[in-house]
């Protein structure tokens, strides 16, 4: 395997752990300003990697995005996934803010994963693109903050996505009880146990394409041609 490529790999990892990371982290500190512990008693809002690792949605979902197109010949995937949630008593965050507390909870991860996406952006306009006379370490800094762009902003379009189990749903559904329209609620909170179903569904589907790929690309473009 060529260096660039180990490079590539290495720093798609690494910005998807920070991306992940960083999107549970978020969550949990928004719970946590709202008076709910829970997250930290846990130790969930460590910058640790390993204690926010998913077996599904941080090792298996990742590999097998990157590496299944690469074993079938086609160029290798997008790199995708999602750490194990953190803890929150909701119900304290509800006591201390309203739903209004709740989604901002909700949301927080998503605006972590926009804007760590913007400010990778700035910094990719601002570095010239590498070429061959360039060191390692210039190549490596440069594929990692490209990686932080793409991961980021697909991760922050997926989150957004009203999958049950994730972040968009669990929004609908605060949003939904605080204007006591408790029937959509009731469905996205009945829908959760299919959540990773319709997950594997969409990845592995042209629904991919419309519902992921399209908006990623929309936002790319307007990230770097503004």
């Amino acid at each position: 395997m060529e260096s660039i490529d180990i490079l590539k790999i290495t720093t798609a990892i690494l910005a998807l752990a920070v991306a992940i990371v960083g999107h549970e982290i978020m969550h949990g500190w928004v719970a946590y300003m709202y008076g709910d512990t829970t997250a930290k008693n846990a130790g969930r809002l460590s910058i640790n990697p390993l204690v926010h690792i998913d077996l599904i949605g941080t090792i298996l979902v990742p590999a097998s995005m990157y590496f299944i197109p690469m074993l079938m010949g086609q160029e290798s995937g997008f790199l995708f996934g999602w750490a194990k949630p953190v803890p929150i008593n909701m119900g304290t965050v509800i006591k201390k803010g309203g739903y209004n507390a709740a989604m901002q909870v909700d949301l927080a991860g998503i605006v972590y994963n926009f804007t760590l996406a913007v400010i990778a952006s700035i910094a990719i306009i601002a570095m010239a693109k590498p070429t061959t006379a360039d060191g390692l370490y210039y190549i490596f800094a440069y594929l990692f903050v490209f990686q932080l762009l793409i991961i980021n902003i697909i991760l922050g379009v997926f989150n957004l996505l009203p999958i049950p189990q994730f972040d968009g749903a669990h929004f609908i559904m605060h949003f939904a009880l605080k204007y006591k329209v408790n029937i959509i609620a009731e469905i996205l909170y009945k829908g959760e146990r299919f959540g990773i179903i319709i997950v594997i569904i969409v990845l592995m589907t042209p629904l991919k394409d419309i519902l992921l790929l399209a908006p990623v690309q929309t936002i790319l473009h307007l990230l770097l041609n503004t």
